[in-house]
């Protein structure tokens, strides 16, 4: 009998192959969702691999087998676990899985209704498809890169954000499980193309709203969201830092009420990108001026648009942070919970982490009976 789970996934069995970055967070998102995550690991790490252990959050929830893919024993028994799962991801480069005997018509002629999740950065076709890359190379080439950065400086590289975990796991999620609805109608599995450059991309269309409107230019700097003094971070007296995103006219009065400048006819909001340097050197040397609590007592948990910028231990204590629960540590590791939230099919807190292989057992005998 397959272990019991909660959540709005809960019968779900979902089949991922061991690899690294977002096809393993995908599974853990759809293990926080109560799917019956099963991960294939492999019998032991290679020289070049690089094993978490008790620290991979990414595999929390997850069933761990462990089998040699080098082995015809292996392959068959992954392929008998394909017979019986709703989804199968793989994050490997293009071809390797149908070196190994694992690929997509292999898979799909022993279950027809089997969506098979492939997670690359570049694709499965085109010039590049072929080629080693990471998320940086990634939100490179789609355009999402660009706006990240203040003029005269290299673009900022958000770790694993935008890439991996947004273009990435999210966008192989949406698809694996808009392909499972779809073999429930249809009865027909089919094959999940995610790719980062698609998804990385893709998530660009609310900047591309604005560029098209003239709010975004090509020149950074020079656009509403990464040049103006009101969509910035500052630097305050205690070294550390505050964000400030008064966008909406209201709201940058408000802002400027806040910081007794609402009778300042200088710091009136301007749509002139000349107006900015200046303007952002004034709040620039205001904000340095108060430590950064000491800006929150003042201006957090208004219209302002305020927050302050904090590392994770410390976003982990702050009290809204605490009151939704959303950090807790497990086994000493620090992590953030299932979301988002439901209503009536509630998640579960965040399950173990797995050692490799230790339900292979339990694992062959809920799916396949052995």
């Amino acid at each position: 009998m397959t272990q019991d789970r909660s959540g709005p996934l809960a019968g779900l069995r979902i089949l991922e192959i061991a690899g690294l970055g977002p096809a393993p967070f995908c599974g853990m998102l759809l293990a926080d969702l109560g799917a019956d995550v099963v991960l294939v690991d492999r019998l032991e790490t290679g020289p070049e691999d690089v094993d978490f252990g008790k620290h991979a959050v990414f595999n929390r929830g997850k069933r761990s087998i462990a089998v040699d893919l080098k082995s015809q024993e292996g392959i068959d028994t992954v392929l008998q676990l394909a017979q019986s799962c709703d989804a199968l991801i793989e994050g490997m480069r293009p071809g390797v899985m149908e070196r190994l005997g694992l690929g997509p018509e292999v898979c799909l002629a022993r279950n027809p209704r089997l969506i098979y999740g492939r997670m690359t950065g570049w694709g499965q076709s085109g010039p590049l498809a072929q080629a080693a890359g990471h998320d940086l190379n990634y939100v490179a080439l789609s355009g999402a890169l660009w706006w990240s950065g203040q003029p005269g400086e290299t673009p900022i590289v958000p770790p694993s954000l935008v890439g991996d975990v947004g273009g990435g796991a999210l966008y192989l999620t949406i698809g694996v499980l808009a392909g499972i609805m779809n073999a429930r109608t249809t009865g027909q599995g089919q094959v999940v193309d995610a790719a980062i450059v698609d998804g990385s991309a893709h998530m660009l269309n609310l900047l591309l709203s604005l560029k098209s409107a003239g709010q975004m230019s090509n020149e950074r700097g020079k656009s509403i969201l990464d040049g103006p003094q009101w969509y910035r971070t500052y630097r305050c007296s205690d070294g550390q830092f505050i964000s400030v995103g008064a966008v909406e006219p209201r709201f940058y009065r408000l802002l400027l009420e806040k910081l007794g400048l609402n009778d300042d006819p200088d710091y009136v909001q301007s749509a002139d990108p000349a107006h900015w340097p200046r303007l952002h050197d004034g709040f620039a040397a205001l904000f340095a001026t108060r430590t950064r609590d000491e800006w929150c007592a003042l201006l957090e948990g208004s219209d302002a648009c305020f927050a302050p910028v904090l590392n994770v231990d410390e976003a982990a204590a702050h009290p809204h942070m605490r009151e939704r629960g959303i950090y807790s540590r497990v086994d000493g590791v620090l992590q953030a919970g299932p979301a988002p939230r439901f209503s009536v099919t509630s998640t579960a807190s965040p399950g173990a982490i797995p050692a490799r292989g230790q339900d292979t057992k339990r694992v062959l005998h809920d799916w396949c009976g052995a």
